[in-house]
C-alpha cells in the first residue's frame, strides 16, 4: 500500500469510528475496494499523455546507428569476379589454410569474424584492422577499400552476427532475443518477450548497457510518450531491459501478504463494531 493510499485509510478508519450504522461502514468498505482498483488500473495503460483522440505527428531525432564493439562478431561475404580469389575472405569458409592465416572462426556456434579486445578483426591477407567504433556501413567500405589490393571489383556483405537483447523480469516470455535487423526498440523488445504482464511496473523499466568500458542504468517510463524521443528509445547490442514487478505481484505469489490489506480491514471492522455495543 503506497504512502497516500495510508493516509486515505487511515482517514476513512477514522470516519467510521465516528459512525454507529453498519450499513455506512459496508458502505465505505466497497468505497475503499473501488477506490484501490481503480488507482491501480491507472498505472496500466501504456503512453497516457498521448491525447485519446485525433492524430499526433513529430519529427523522428533520436534515431542511432548501430557501432561494433568488442566481442561482436562479423559475418563477412566477400566476391569478386574471381571467386576463387574471393571465397578465402568469407567467414563460412572453415578452410585450415584460411584459419592459418587469421580467417574466420566458430565463436559460441556464430560463424563469422571476431572483434578483439583491441576493437581489431584479423582478415587474411589484410591482417588486423580497425573496426571499434564503425557502423556496419563503414566497416564494410573500409574492408572492401583494403581488397582492392588482392580482387578486382570486390562487392562486401557485412553485417552483426551476435546482435542480440535480453528481456527479464515481469513479462510472459524472458529470455534472450536474436535480432536480425540493425534497429530495434524498446517496445519492439518488449513485444517479442509477449509484453508486460498486468502486475509490471510500467514506471520503473530499468536498461542496462554497456559501452565504452563503461555501464549504464536508465530508467524508462513506459506510462509517458516521451518514451519515444529517448535516446535510449533504440537498443543496442546485449542491451538488457529488466522490468520490475509492480507491488502486486509479490502479493499474488504470497497469499498471506495478499490477503493482509483485506485482515486489516476486517480486524479494524469487527474492533468498531465491538467498541458500538
Amino acid at each position: 500500500m503506497g504512502s497516500h493510499h495510508y493516509v486515505i485509510y487511515c482517514a476513512l478508519i477514522i470516519i467510521i469510528s465516528e459512525m454507529h450504522c453498519m450499513k455506512k461502514i459496508i458502505y465505505l468498505s466497497i468505497i475503499i475496494t473501488f477506490f484501490s482498483s481503480c488507482t491501480a488500473y491507472k498505472q496500466v495503460p501504456y503512453f497516457q499523455d498521448l491525447p485519446a483522440e485525433g492524430e499526433v505527428q513529430e519529427d523522428i531525432q533520436n534515431q542511432t546507428i548501430l557501432k561494433i564493439q568488442k566481442a561482436d562478431i562479423l559475418a563477412i561475404t566477400v566476391s569478386s569476379l574471381n571467386p576463387e580469389a574471393s571465397a578465402i575472405f568469407n567467414s563460412g569458409n572453415m578452410n585450415p589454410s584460411v584459419a592459418a592465416q587469421g580467417g574466420s572462426s566458430e565463436v559460441n556456434g556464430v560463424n563469422g569474424f571476431l572483434v578483439d579486445t583491441k576493437g581489431d578483426i584479423q582478415l587474411p591477407l589484410i591482417g588486423s584492422l580497425k573496426v571499434e567504433g564503425l557502423s556496419t556501413t563503414e566497416a564494410r567500405e573500409l574492408i572492401q577499400s583494403k581488397l582492392l589490393n588482392y580482387l578486382k571489383e570486390p562487392v562486401v556483405s557485412l553485417r552483426l552476427a551476435n546482435l542480440k537483447i535480453s528481456v527479464l523480469g515481469d513479462v510472459s516470455r524472458p529470455g534472450v532475443y536474436p535480432v536480425q535487423n540493425e534497429k530495434v526498440s524498446v517496445t519492439e523488445a518488449l513485444s517479442m518477450a509477449g509484453d508486460l504482464n498486468i502486475t509490471a511496473s510500467r514506471k520503473n523499466v530499468l536498461l542496462v548497457r554497456e559501452a565504452d568500458g563503461k555501464r549504464k542504468f536508465i530508467r524508462l517510463d513506459m506510462n509517458s510518450k516521451k518514451m519515444f524521443n529517448s535516446p535510449y528509445y533504440y537498443l543496442q547490442n546485449n542491451d538488457v531491459i529488466y522490468v520490475q514487478p509492480g507491488d502486486s505481484k509479490y502479493a499474488t505469489v504470497d497469499s498471506r501478504y495478499r490477503d493482509i490489506g483485506i485482515a486489516l480491514s476486517a480486524i479494524s471492522i469487527i474492533i468498531l463494531i465491538i467498541t458500538q455495543l
